[in-house]
């Protein structure tokens, strides 16, 4: 609808049918809020959320309906997941802020209705559908800041939390955590799920349900929150010995594609976040055998490429690989890591994968961790020094790390040390003739990279003098060619 050029003559044409000028609203009931959605319908979401279970909903209700009254009390403590659920939702009425919406036509959801005809019907079933309904939109909406931030405002963690303390439904769980989770991308109510109290409990409790998509979102929650600025409350919670059990467990059984790459995602985000939460959860992650899990993961995920050849696997297998990388390069857990023969063979194997171009990300990854693993063992260099297909692979991988300049310098160093054991060892005519052809089939790639180098040769004349460089690397690669 277009908007009238002048809204002082349009009131003056409608002088004589009514009032030319209505008081405005008092500034308490204004909202400051720059969306297309209206907030009094976030608002009214919110409250078709309210617990399926009556006495949970009354006592959430009786929150919203005082809300206005305590607008300048003292927020109260949250409740906590090891009290019984009656008086969790009841002591929440002192959280109350400002969900002053009125609920008097509201039906509680499983509760009784009368229908006029002397029987009482269950609701439950219609208020299920309705409330993942309701659920899903807001879900949605939380992705959005502005939203996110009048739903906390507004106690939609506190509904939420008593949903997951007294409800028995996996969709209405997956539901609540889901949209926890999205409110958690953002700062300021990634702040209120800190601070209520008990939230975080009954959420990790949540990782020993059943039900793949819960387990799932609770996994993406939680990487969420080791990924924020929060990370090191949501450490303090999961170092508990029970909980990193069980993550260990889902990696290790699990059946469910996507359950699998959230829960290696989860791990992922322990080993990448401050080095606080590095330090207080991964030591026990160790000894509970994470090194030997991920290794077992990634000789599956290998031989299903080898054989099957399933793309919605290749996103997990990435994952691990960036896993086992980040475990190599920390000191005080790399040598688990690089002294393991199986998965120096493992990553070998995968270089010399002939189909890169679907899983280029990750034959760049296994060809860093192996210039890891030769740094630290550099014996293993002479196990691959005789490997033309190995030599034939690293190569290939030059066009996936065109813009990764460490990828680069690692794929630069494996082949100088395999062609400098190759410069130093007697060789048969047939087996020099054999390495020359590898290299002039590889030609082009090889003239492409020295290319590109040469475009960055200005950034690189401080790291000449060391004998690790890329470019004392490349330049014993291309002597010996």
């Amino acid at each position: 609808m277009a908007v009238p050029a002048d809204p002082i003559i349009e009131v003056e044409e409608v002088e004589e049918d009514g009032p030319t000028h209505h008081p405005p609203a008092p500034s308490h009931e204004f909202f400051d809020l720059s969306t297309t959605v209206d907030p009094s319908y976030i608002i009214s979401l919110i409250r078709k959320l309210l617990p399926l279970d009556s006495a949970s909903r009354r006592s959430l209700s009786e929150v919203a309906s005082h809300g206005t009254n305590q607008g300048e009390e003292e927020r109260g403590a949250a409740p906590s997941s090891s009290v019984s659920s009656d008086e969790n939702l009841k002591s929440s009425k002192n959280k109350s802020e400002n969900m002053d919406v009125d609920v008097s036509g509201e039906i509680s959801r499983g509760e009784c209705q009368d229908t006029g005809d002397g029987i009482e019907h269950s609701s439950v079933s219609v208020g299920e559908d309705a409330w993942e309904e309701y659920g899903c939109i807001l879900w949605d909406l939380a992705a959005s800041k502005t939203h996110a931030e009048l739903m906390v405002e507004n106690l939609i963690l506190e509904v939420l939390l008593g949903n997951l303390l007294v409800c028995k439904s996996e969709r209405v769980t997956e539901i609540s955590i889901g949209i926890i989770g999205n409110l958690a991308c953002h700062e300021v109510p990634m702040k209120h799920i800190i601070s209520t109290e008990g939230l975080i409990e009954i959420i990790l409790d949540k990782l020993f349900m059943d039900d793949p998509q819960c387990l799932c979102e609770t996994c993406r929650l939680l990487t969420v929150g080791l990924q924020s600025g929060e990370s090191i409350a949501w450490a303090e919670a999961l170092q508990s010995e029970h909980i990193l059990c069980q993550i260990l467990w889902i990696a290790e059984n699990t059946l469910n594609l996507q359950l699998l790459e959230k829960i290696i995602g989860l791990i992922l985000a322990i080993l990448e976040s401050q080095q606080k939460v590095v330090d207080a959860i991964l030591p026990p992650m160790m000894k509970l055998g994470l090194a030997n899990i991920l290794i077992s993961l990634l000789t599956f995920e290998i031989s299903k490429l080898m054989t099957e050849r399933i793309p919605e696997r290749y996103s997990i297998l990435d994952l691990i690989l960036r896993a086992i990388e980040a475990l190599s390069v920390m000191d005080d857990h790399s040598q688990e890591i690089c002294s393991s023969s199986e998965l120096f063979q493992l990553l070998c194997d995968l270089v010399k994968f002939p189909d890169k171009v679907e899983v280029g990300n990750c034959c760049v990854t296994a060809a860093v961790l192996i210039a890891n693993m030769l740094s630290d063992v550099a014996d293993q260099a002479s196990k691959i020094s005789q490997d033309l297909r190995l030599l034939d692979g690293l190569l290939d991988i030059f066009p996936f790390a065109s813009d990764d300049v460490e990828a680069r310098n690692a794929l630069w160093n494996v082949i100088a040390r395999i062609l400098v054991r190759i410069r130093e060892t007697e060789m048969s005519p047939s087996s020099v003739h054999h390495y020359v052809s590898v290299l002039v089939r590889k030609l082009d790639l090889i003239e492409d990279e020295l290319l590109n180098q040469q475009v960055e040769s200005g950034h690189e004349q401080e790291s000449l003098s060391y004998p690790g460089s890329t470019a004392n690397a490349r330049d014993t690669s291309v002597s010996f060619s």
